[in-house]
């Protein structure tokens, strides 16, 4: 494959989602003639935005709320918040113990600190010195951690509260419920057993986000950020194939790179005999996570929360207290349902009218599922946000409810309903999905994997795709500074 060469073609990329588009677009910015295959009517992936329930209202297929955007290297690089408008709710997200009583993540951790009573400060201890280094944490976290961090206080302060709160000691520094209820609801985004080390120090990441500069919702929905994207690689002459999808890698046409944003296992089944066997052993050992089930709301008027200040906030944690919690994600972990599960719910209607008919709402849910489940979740989901909104089942027009078995048929990177393409552990983490500083270059020649399953993981911020475009660019074409990706550069 080191001599496939095309007149027309210089990089192939398999997959239109967050990745495969940054590797696109990297790629093209970069001079090259790009090729991207989407196997959809459209692109996207699990950050698409379509009419799911009722027309005029625009769910987000996937993600709906991004805290990674703003701390995307790729993103920084590529100007989103120049292209892409954002509204950040005051109220990054919150936590309900019991209807009418909430703790509450504003986008500043002396406020948020100041409505936790006597854990207030013990939260602030916790979290500010990593609200103050996001910018190394992002380092940090942004590519593959067998590197030297760039930033090594952010990493120690990072390591150390990672190990506390990833412990059976997790709670000791605090008194009451609200604080350790609000780190768990962020952890619990993971799908991984509560404690453990990796959970919560993705918990702490995402909560030192909210705290810096909050979670944000683009208008639009996340097709808005898809875009973006489309725009800009076709602005550089690049396309875009959909209805397409590639079965086989040989069957694929002539290019330097070929550049797939797809799973291992997907990535086995597209090489066929050109992968060597210790590298598909490799591949074949990568592990897929729990799944999730994902319900998504027309309304008739907005979620009638029994806590007031919930209604501000973009995305909601139901669950309850930790020990609840805890308990929901373990069964799901022994492979139930649980009758009380945890519900991540994301509103943002409330913060962008063009989602919805005037006075109308969308309203955006998912919750934990033993991988592969073919349970519908919507009656538990239901439940769940009826009891923190009273009167909510009064509210539905429309309701789109999709099981795990149907969350990978619409993207087969969600193997069982994983969204995270892969169990986000401590160790897949560090080998993601093999352990290389490189871990985006494969062994046959001109090859390299763009996916949630590469560093740095799972998220929508198109990391992993700019990392393998650059591992492509250095390579293949010798071309060893990064393009200038921002708005401004001039298209060719």
């Amino acid at each position: 494959m080191a001599s496939r060469r095309n007149a027309q073609i210089d990089v192939i990329v398999v997959g239109a989602g967050p990745n495969g588009l940054a590797a696109a677009v990297t790629a093209a910015r970069a001079g090259l003639r790009v090729r991207v295959y989407e196997r959809a009517g459209w692109p996207g992936g699990g950050a698409a935005t379509r009419e799911l329930t009722l027309p005029g209202f625009h769910h987000d297929v996937g993600a709906a709320i991004h805290p990674l955007a703003f701390a995307s290297h790729f993103f920084r690089e590529f100007g989103l918040r120049d292209r892409v408008r954002f509204v950040t709710p005051d109220v990054s997200f919150a936590q309900p113990l019991v209807p009418g009583h909430s703790a509450i993540a504003y986008r500043d951790v002396e406020r948020t600190a100041d409505r936790l009573g006597r854990d207030g400060a013990t939260y602030a201890r916790l979290l500010r010195p990593l609200v103050d280094r996001t910018g190394g944490i992002a380092a940090l976290t942004g590519g593959s951690l067998l590197r030297i961090p760039r930033d090594l206080v952010a990493a120690g302060v990072l390591a150390a509260r990672a190990l506390e709160q990833g412990s059976r000691g997790w709670g000791l520094r605090f008194r009451d419920a609200a604080a350790p209820a609000l780190l768990t609801g962020a952890s619990a985004h993971t799908l991984l057993p509560q404690p453990s080390i990796a959970a919560a120090g993705a918990g702490l990441v995402l909560t030192a986000y909210a705290h810096a500069e909050g979670w944000p919702v683009p208008i639009g929905g996340s097709g808005a950020i898809i875009a973006a994207m489309v725009a800009d690689l076709e602005a550089h002459g690049g396309e875009i194939v959909s209805d397409h999808e590639v079965a086989d890698l040989a069957a694929v046409p002539r290019a330097r790179a070929i550049l797939l944003d797809v799973t291992p296992r997907a990535f086995v089944r597209l090489a066929g005999p050109l992968m060597p066997a210790r590298y598909r052993q490799a591949m074949e050992r990568f592990r897929y996570g729990a799944g999730v089930a994902k319900v998504d709301f027309a309304l008739g008027e907005p979620v009638p929360w029994a806590d007031a200040d919930l209604r501000r906030a973009g995305t909601v944690h139901l669950g309850g207290t930790r020990a609840e919690m805890v308990a929901a994600e373990r069964e799901v972990l022994r492979g139930g349902h649980p009758e009380r599960p945890y519900v991540l719910v994301a509103q943002p209607s409330a913060f962008d009218p063009t989602r919805a008919p005037a006075g109308r709402h969308t309203l955006w849910s998912y919750t934990h599922v033993p991988a592969g489940s073919p349970v519908d979740r919507r009656e538990a989901v239901i439940n769940q946000i009826e009891r923190f909104a009273p009167g909510f089942r009064d509210t539905i027009l429309a309701v789109s409810s999709r099981t795990a078995v149907g969350m990978e048929h619409v993207n087969p990177n969600h193997i069982g309903g994983d969204i995270s393409s892969g169990a986000p552990t401590l160790g897949q983490l560090f080998a993601r999905p093999v352990v290389r500083t490189d871990p985006w270059r494969t062994p046959i020649p001109g090859v390299y994997l763009a996916s949630a399953s590469t560093a740095p993981g799972p998220g929508v911020h198109g990391l992993a795709g700019w990392h393998a475009a650059q591992s492509a660019l250095r390579n293949e074409f010798g071309i060893r500074t990064s393009p200038d990706l921002s708005p401004t550069a001039a298209t060719r």
